[in-house]
């Protein structure tokens, strides 16, 4: 594997084992308050295809107290930053703490971009090929709850944005959307309401022509960043924009620090297999360092549902009455799918008295390294809020973005999902629906919870994955059939 920047270490035939540095990292995370199960994850054999038992009792061990919760958080991160490296230095590895100090390669200069229109006076959301307002919008907020596809502060939250339009524009504010050119990022709202936002994106000139025009089809300011001896004109700004994340820490920290106080950063980095791991990494430093010259910094960030989670009892009730309300025909089928699968299909989400419940989606296609980045954005989560850093961490609903529909079986099982109670979303809807409450979080301030698994329940949008009569991995096979064969009629 050949990589650059931030990067696993290096064992001794010279080979940078994701597998070796994931089960270390979720050992160490364990260790403090489970050894036991450190001990099982240390001594796991087939870490591929098992290793979402090990990341279910990251969950399960930190339930019984915020500490111990907290305490599998710092944990983590510690390994994280103990065991990643940093590729390139004069003596080879370098340690991936030293980030926080080591001095930018290139300094970076600002170019606005500025919005052709004028800002949004009043909130819409993009739905199936319609723009959803006023009644409209609080008609379709009220099925999503009906039908729990998000949790009931959620439409509480968004409704207090939709009664507060002048918040949309985030007056004070930098949101720094790390991944700029991502669907489910908050760029295109945000910009569309009339935001400041600074992009953090690579260096890739057809990223960022979609870029810079939705900055000029909206309301707002892009801030890019540029080299300093480029001239930044309109005309190849597409060309000479962008950074790299991997590689360049400081100069983004610096940039960054050099915005000014009222950054939000917002983690909105997607990549294939162990590269996913490698920018969180990245983006985790980057935290720390802008932190360190802005204590104000706030941090952003959106979890996977298709992870676990602990869910209210609310949420157990919902599922355990979908579950005995199935349809007689259901209930027929399931019995022998059941009874051939060995229990495996079909099976309820939740035991009826589960206070909180699990809620496992983890869906083995997306793999151990997927799962360790969404998983370490919790954890910072969870660090920060403790540290009395300001703090939007929301779960978002699964969507069809080119990089999850890539994957036939996850596109086949998108397909078949509503057969069973979960609604997949379009990035539109979706990233609209997140900034919205991202928006909430800066404005109005999120609740305080006794517990961080319910700090992290705040508001979730889990597109019916939670409520769901059915523990998802016992439906997943059963959708991706149904949508399979939906999508081939």
């Amino acid at each position: 594997m050949t990589t650059h920047g931030i990067s696993f270490p290096a064992q001794a035939d010279g080979s940078r084992s994701t597998t070796t540095f994931g089960r270390a990292v979720v050992a160490d995370a364990l260790r403090p308050v489970d050894p036991v199960g450190a001990g099982a994850v240390e001594g796991e054999t087939a870490w591929r295809s098992r290793y979402l038992l090990h990341f279910r009792r990251l969950v399960e061990a930190g339930l019984p107290s915020a500490e111990a919760w907290r305490a599998i958080a710092d944990a983590g991160l510690a390994s994280l930053r103990d065991r990643m490296v940093v590729e390139g230095g004069p003596d080879g590895d370098e340690p991936l703490g030293t980030l926080l100090d080591a001095p930018a390669e290139r300094p970076l200069r600002t170019v606005e971009v500025k919005g052709e229109n004028d800002p949004e006076v009043e909130i819409t959301l993009p739905y199936r090929g319609r723009l959803l307002h006023g009644v409209e919008l609080r008609r379709q907020l009220d099925d999503w709850q009906r039908r729990g596809i998000l949790e009931p502060s959620a439409v509480k939250a968004f409704g207090i944005v939709a009664a507060h339009p002048e918040w949309l524009r985030l007056d004070g504010r930098t949101v720094v959307v790390l991944g700029a050119g991502s669907e489910m990022g908050p760029l295109e709202p945000l910009l569309r309401w009339g935001a400041t936002v600074a992009a953090v994106d690579l260096p890739t000139p057809n990223v960022w022509e979609r870029v810079l025009k939705t900055a000029r089809a909206g309301a707002g300011r892009l801030l890019v960043p540029v080299s300093t001896d480029d001239d930044g004109a309109e005309n190849r700004l597409s060309q000479s924009a962008g950074v790299d994340l991997l590689a360049e820490v400081p100069a983004i920290a610096d940039w960054l620090g050099d915005l000014g106080n009222g950054l939000v950063i917002g983690n909105s980095l997607y990549a294939d297999g162990g590269t996913h791991v490698r920018i969180t990494a990245a983006a985790d430093m980057l935290v720390e360092r802008v932190t360190r010259a802005c204590p104000d910094t706030a941090l952003a960030f959106l979890a996977t549902p298709t992870d676990v989670f602990a869910v209210p009892r609310e949420a157990v009730e919902q599922s355990t009455q979908a579950y005995t309300e199935r349809s007689g025909t259901s209930k027929t089928l399931g019995r022998p799918l059941r009874w051939a699968s060995r229990g495996r299909l079909l099976h309820r989400a939740y035991a009826p008295d589960a206070d909180p419940g699990i809620a496992d989606s983890l869906v083995p296609a997306q793999g151990p390294n997927y799962a360790l980045a969404k998983r370490v954005q919790r954890w910072r989560a969870a660090a920060a809020r403790r540290d009395g850093q300001q703090v939007s961490f929301h779960v978002a609903p699964s969507t069809r973005t080119r990089s999850v529909v890539k994957n036939r079986a996850l596109a086949a099982a998108f397909a078949g999902a509503h057969r069973f109670g979960v609604e997949v979303f379009d990035p539109d809807t979706a990233h609209t629906l997140m900034a919205a409450l991202l928006v909430h979080d800066l404005m109005q301030g999120t609740p305080e919870h006794d517990h961080p698994w319910q700090d992290e329940a705040f508001a979730a949008v889990h597109g019916g994955l939670w409520r769901a009569a059915y523990e998802p991995r016992s439906a997943l096979g059963l959708a991706a059939v149904l949508g399979y064969a939906s999508s081939r009629g």
